[in-house]
């Protein structure tokens, strides 16, 4: 898909973005509506974002992305308060004695598509035009940035009480075990700023022009829905994906376990699909697609997307419930994600799934 260059992000392209990032949060992420309202305070009160290509960034800049870590479904009742994105990056720049030239969004999701942008405009930063997943992922170290040797820390996190600790570690992974404790000492989630790295690193590492494909996804659907139509045809057609099921929602399987959102839903097979269901497992994200009798449908790291029979709207994790009608979405991650490495970082053994990955194209 070509999408439209994203120069900058105002009060309209916020309705865009916070639905294309849900749907490339592929069921995480964290809830739109809330890191939209975020946004929008925050271009209000400041002024419109400025979207910066990574090339037109010094060698020497420092380009810090700035995210929620938890649960999303801690999110539902534990609202941000508003202003700890702001203390973990300002907490950070003071540790390193030097101010961000730019801020990023470390994944594709609706709240960490979104809470960059309200950073972004509450302290006068530009935002790049990329991301370190091109989706969404659940731990720390599955990004791209891992895979060009950029660690984590310094890592500043900070909470709705005033508390910002700064971590320190060895690798990435050692990052996100540590985080991951004290996110759950924080109630679930917290406000993290993290990956600070140079422009010329940033060149290297950063998936390209997410913001960009993020708000001509959540156009299309916004689009396809005032026609009455459902956006799964072409977002099929524009983005490469596949509509892999179509069915009802019959069970939900859902925990707030570990400082994430675990679990599994089963779906019953609707109009052509009638009398097959399939089962979608998820650790804040989708991560496996299987048939009832366990022939895989999709396998991170590919995205699979849950989203509104009727009205293709995307469905995060935390709010899946029984009777929902629903299509289950595939599409091909980035091909950072198909090499050696990147199958280590997030393929399904990672995740305890006794099988090999296969691309979605050849499952499909």
């Amino acid at each position: 898909m070509s999408a439209d260059i994203l120069k900058k992000i105002d009060l309209e392209d916020m309705k865009n973005i916070a639905l294309g990032g849900a749907f490339l949060g592929t069921g995480g992420g964290g809830d739109p509506y809330i890191g939209r309202l975020m946004a929008e305070q925050a271009i209000r009160a400041n002024g419109p974002v400025d979207v910066v290509d990574v090339d037109s960034l010094a060698d020497d800049a420092l380009v810090i992305p700035v995210a929620m870590m938890g649960a999303p479904t801690v999110m539902l009742e534990k609202l941000p308060r508003g202003d700890e994105a702001n203390n973990a990056l300002k907490s950070l720049e003071d540790y390193l004695g030097k101010k961000a030239d730019a801020i990023f969004c470390i994944e594709a999701g609706g709240l960490n598509s979104t809470i960059p942008i309200a950073v972004a405009a509450g302290v006068g930063l530009p935002i790049v035009d990329g991301d370190g997943m091109g989706r969404a992922f659940p731990e720390l170290q599955m990004v791209s940035m891992t895979m060009h040797d950029i660690t984590a820390c310094p890592m500043v996190m900070a909470d709705e009480k005033g508390n910002s600790l700064v971590l320190n570690t060895v690798d990435n992974l050692s990052t996100e075990k540590f985080a991951r404790v004290i996110t759950i000492e924080m109630g679930g989630a917290g406000l993290i700023a993290l990956y600070p790295m140079t422009g010329a690193q940033a060149k290297k590492a950063i998936l390209r022009g997410s913001m960009s494909l993020i708000n001509s996804i959540g156009r299309i659907i916004h689009e396809e829905q005032a026609a009455n139509r459902n956006p799964v045809h072409k977002l099929s057609k524009d983005l490469n994906g596949v509509s892999l099921f179509e069915g009802r929602v019959m069970d939900v399987d859902r925990r707030t376990e570990g400082g994430f959102a675990r679990g599994s839903c089963t779906i019953e097979g609707l109009g052509s699909y009638d009398g097959e269901s399939i089962s979608l497992e998820f650790q804040n994200e989708f991560l496996l697609a299987k048939t009832a009798d366990g022939k895989p449908k999709a396998i991170t790291p590919d995205l699979i997307c849950l989203l509104d029979l009727e009205t293709g709207q995307p469905i995060t994790t935390e709010q899946i419930r029984y009777g929902f009608r629903v299509i289950v979405f595939g599409l091909p991650c980035d091909p950072q994600w198909r090499t050696d490495h990147g199958i280590e970082l997030a393929g399904p053994r990672y995740f305890g799934y006794d099988l090999d990955y296969q691309k979605l194209e050849a499952l499909n």
